[in-house]
């Protein structure tokens, strides 16, 4: 007997979008077919999905969940609240962070964050590993017992971003260091890039000629800075035997043509861009209430969005996140200057909607591509898939059922994440009609129906493929 049918709906599988019965028993996908081929089948409930489009569950790969602010001495929303939110939007799977204090052994630091997580998340969840300044030794002496238990990824940033947060950056050699023993290991290193030199020069410039306004974050973190630093971290990994990239947030021109080169080269690196970037450039920042738009790397100008459009096309970039920040409008606000402009955004709940809206409606990307941007490719550099971000037999039954007769207008009050939202007023031409997480139905017709025991922590071990060349 099946738990659950997914009947007549147009399904993207990974052979291309046909219509289609998805069978769901056990927490899996039991069975598919042509539509109307399960129904002698007997299950316990049946969903109409006619006229309606069946993807998998979004996986967002870069949320920040029960993250210290820097500057306000608050958290972001933890991670009860920000999965509800995601399941509201169709995402099944958000990948946070591990934290690696260096006062704390790594398995500690590892272990305090599943305790945090463990029975409180309403969608399953994976983490990365974040290491920060001159990694200790006994942080690079057991990651790669980390990575084989399940945390594939490993994060560094180039950069402390903001003079007030010394410590953040990992200089060279330990980035060196860390990429040898992540390529050892079969992880991956995932990058936020940044040129600290030029990014602290230019802070220091603009405060000493008292333009310090936000609106100038863009001169901050500028393109400038994306390549150089871009260049840099790819030329050292590319020298690593075994080493693979995942470069978070790519948001220039300059970072999708470093990305695409070493692509062409051969070598396994994969471009994350956020859909704040490809829908916001650097004047939203004279909007009222501009520091919503906000997040590190700055927002671009209108020439690196045409870029990030056409890197998500031609496959310079794989994956589209939401280095999703989830906090009070009160917050987001509380900084008004280049140093103290809290960064990230609440948009994790419509990010499979207005890519929709934005990708398939208005520019013509097919739903194939949809879905490898928004779910199965994140699923195969992080080491999901195939478990996760597919509609396949034997994969978990992670399903958004999209429903274009549910577009509508984006208001914060209708959201499920904070109390404003960067989308505000911006129309959506689909909306998910129900949400199913290993089989269970979380949300249908916008009524929440999960609890925060539904997620479960999944281990992650790349595929041989993925770090062996450009896979996606």
């Amino acid at each position: 007997m099946l738990d659950l049918v997914v009947a007549g709906g147009l399904a993207v599988l990974p052979g291309g979008a046909q219509p289609a019965d998805i069978g769901v028993a056990g927490g899996r996908i039991a069975a598919i077919g042509a539509p109307g081929s399960l129904a002698g089948l007997p299950a316990a409930r049946t969903i109409d999905a006619a006229g309606q489009i069946v993807v998998p569950g979004g996986i967002d790969p870069h949320v920040h969940c029960g993250f210290p602010i820097t500057g306000t001495g608050a958290d972001t929303a933890p991670p009860a609240h920000v999965s509800r939110a995601a399941l509201h939007g169709g995402t099944t799977t958000m990948l946070d962070f591990v934290i690696c204090d260096h006062a704390s052994g790594l398995q500690e630091s590892i272990e305090a964050r599943q305790r945090a997580w463990a029975g409180a998340c309403h969608c399953d969840y994976g983490f990365h590993l974040w290491l920060s300044g001159k990694v200790p030794e006994a942080h690079l002496a057991a990651l790669p017992e980390a990575i084989q238990d399940g945390h594939a990824s490993v994060k560094l940033f180039t950069t402390d971003s903001r003079p007030t947060q010394k410590g953040r950056m990992v200089p060279a050699g330990s980035q060196w260091e860390v990429l040898k023993i992540v390529a050892a290991s079969g992880g991956i290193a995932a990058i936020h890039a940044e040129d600290d030199d030029i990014v602290m020069h230019m802070y220091e410039k603009l405060i000493r000629e008292q333009r310090v306004g936000f609106e100038h974050m863009a001169e901050v973190h500028s393109t400038l800075s994306e390549e150089l630093s871009f260049r840099r971290v790819i030329g050292l990994a590319e020298a690593v035997p075994g080493a693979a990239l995942y470069l978070m947030h790519v948001s220039a021109a300059t970072g999708v043509a470093a990305v695409a080169e070493s692509r062409a080269r051969g070598f396994p690196i994969y471009g994350e861009t956020l859909h704040l970037y490809l829908l916001h450039d650097q004047t939203a920042y004279r909007r009222p209430n501009g520091q919503i738009y906000h997040t590190y790397p700055s927002l671009k100008f209108p020439e690196d969005q045409a870029a990030l459009w056409r890197g998500a096309r031609d496959g310079a970039l794989q994956c589209i996140a939401t280095d999703g920040l989830c906090c009070p409008l009160q917050i987001k606000l509380h900084g008004r200057r280049i140093d103290d402009t809290t960064g990230g955004n609440a948009s994790v709940e419509p990010r499979l909607a207005l890519m929709y809206s934005e990708m398939v409606v208005e520019r013509g990307y097919s739903l194939e591509a949809f879905v490898r941007l928004t779910s199965t490719n994140a699923a195969r550099i992080m080491g999901l898939h195939p478990r996760k971000g597919c509609l396949a037999v034997g994969s978990d039954a992670d399903i958004a059922v999209l429903d274009p007769n549910a577009g509508r207008i984006l208001r914060h009050q209708d959201l499920h994440e904070a109390d404003y939202t960067a989308w505000e007023g911006r129309r959506v031409a689909i909306w998910p009609s129900a949400t199913i997480l290993r089989g269970k139905l979380v949300v249908e017709h916008g009524k929440f129906l999960g609890a925060p025991s539904d997620g479960q922590f999944v281990p992650r071990k790349l595929d041989a493929e993925i770090i062996s060349r450009p896979a996606v």
